[in-house]
């Protein structure tokens, strides 16, 4: 009886004992986000502004491990200042596409080789050249918690807080010395933790920290043996298949994502290049927003000059098909929602830019990005002042140096928007009748008895290889032509 008694005590034990195990394997997962912000929309997150943490919920049962495949892109919310080391408010990283997957008790958050490809509808051929060519791991985490229905937690905390935008190179490649990502005065901001139905932005304040500053640092930096920069993460959904790559051609005059077909015909070349567009909508036209923070008269110039590209558009068969506006108050410049015109501050004047996020896949533009240098107007009136004299300036008449550094810069805004619908640069424009606003064009000047006439020393509207170029690239053309 004494023996059974003893049995029954140590079974009744065992049994609080698994009870508990599980009990507390589930309160680890809740322990661990009880203090958390939960946010959910394209994943769900947990974002605590206490320890500063940002974790991520993984599903019960992702299909072969994969949690799912996005499009990565990172890039500087704010900016050092200095354009010779060209870390700028508003730049871009290049647009990955990646894979979540699970494998050994990790995340794995792998970016997929799209420079080789099947195009075929062979699996095993699609197979055979996926597994050619490797992949690259850019960050794995632990899973750290599983929860009684089978979620688990992993902890986005370091790969939020690392040099993601290859800072660190640049300064090097600068000629601005050696320095290291400072952990302890780097964090993430859980506030800034956002999830949408079909993006997700991350953000964490980095410092980076040097014994022997460069001296560009210096003299941007408060202070050049340690400085901070705001840096964002988005995940964003894949785009549908509802869009159709278009081949690019050498004589269209547009940028194009470029691969290698392996499934090409043997009589055929391997090289692909689709060119690079945004997808149109019949009725739903394409917008740019413009930065609030320029000031006027140069943002009304800036909103003019990229407002020209409507007629290039009307032309490819969308009326109206083409705005711009000022961007919404609580719009941030690098939501993947807007197209931007960002007005960017440096210490010297640098360059100006347009880019954007592009699908890998297809060359399709998703976002357009464009980055004016704010100095340039204030230099091209100075270098007419120089070439004119100062008396006009203010007058408003043809000669005033601030009505042509405003003519300037409407043709600098229609030019970086330019490259962000996909065009390249065509220096024989001005040359050839002012035909694109891609080149990079030179005041008119002409001698005329005795004084310089400026009255015509910047074209205004788009060129006509601007409207063929857009005609190519954007007209919906039936399914047969050539």
């Amino acid at each position: 009886m004494r023996a059974i008694i003893i049995f029954a005590l140590a079974a009744i034990v065992a049994a609080c004992s698994g009870s508990g195990s599980g009990s507390r394997k589930n309160d680890d997962f809740t322990r661990r986000v009880e203090d958390a912000d939960r946010r959910t929309g394209l994943v769900t997150l947990y974002a605590n502004r206490r320890t500063g943490k940002v974790w991520l919920e993984l599903p019960a049962k992702p299909v072969a491990g994969r949690i799912g495949d996005f499009l990565y892109v990172e890039g500087l919310a704010t900016g050092l200042g200095s354009n010779p080391v060209g870390l700028d408010r508003g730049q871009l990283g290049r647009t990955r596409v990646v894979t979540l997957r699970v494998q050994g008790g990790r995340l794995l958050v792998e970016e997929q080789n799209f420079g080789f490809r099947a195009l075929s509808s062979d699996e095993a051929e699609q197979t055979a050249t996926r597994e050619s060519f490797a992949s690259s791991v850019l960050w794995a985490g632990r899973v750290e918690a599983t929860a009684k229905d089978g979620r688990r937690l992993v902890d986005l905390t370091s790969f939020i807080v690392r040099d993601a935008h290859g800072v660190r190179a640049s300064l090097r490649r600068a000629d601005q010395g050696d320095y290291s990502l400072d952990g302890d005065r780097s964090a993430v901001d859980a506030d800034a933790a956002l999830v949408f139905e079909d993006n997700v932005v991350l953000e964490a304040l980095l410092t980076y920290k040097s014994d022997r500053p460069g001296g560009e640092v210096s003299a941007t930096a408060p202070s050049g043996t340690a400085f901070s920069l705001t840096l964002r993460h988005m995940l964003v959904r894949l785009p549908d298949d509802g869009y159709t790559p278009r081949p690019a051609h050498p004589r269209a005059g547009s940028f194009a994502v470029s691969f290698a077909d392996y499934a090409a015909p043997l009589t055929g070349s391997t090289a692909k290049r689709w060119l690079v567009r945004h997808r149109m909508k019949k009725g739903v036209p394409l917008t740019y927003y413009v930065d609030r923070g320029i000031p006027e008269p140069v943002r009304s110039a800036v909103i003019e000059g990229a407002s020209w590209w409507g007629e290039a558009f009307a032309a490819a068969g969308y009326p109206d098909g083409f705005k711009v506006e000022l961007l919404p108050e609580d719009a941030h410049p690098l939501d993947v929602r807007y197209n931007v015109i960002e007005w960017v501050h440096r210490a010297t004047r640098g360059w100006s830019y347009g880019g954007g996020i592009v699908d890998p896949r297809t060359g399709e533009m998703l976002k357009g990005h464009v980055s004016l240098g704010s100095l340039r107007v204030r230099q091209d009136r100075r270098i007419f002042e120089g070439l004119l004299g100062a008396s006009a300036t203010g007058s408003g008449r043809p000669d005033d140096p601030v009505q042509l550094a405003l003519a300037r810069i409407r043709q600098l805004a229609a030019h970086e928007v330019g490259h962000t619908l996909g065009f390249a640069h065509n220096f024989a424009a001005s040359v050839r009748g002012r035909a694109s606003v891609m080149d990079y064009p030179a005041p008119l000047v002409r001698a005329r008895e005795g004084r310089l006439d400026v009255s015509e020393a910047y074209d205004a509207g788009i060129g006509q290889w601007d409207i063929i170029a857009t005609r190519y690239a954007y007209t919906e053309f039936a399914p047969d032509a050539e």
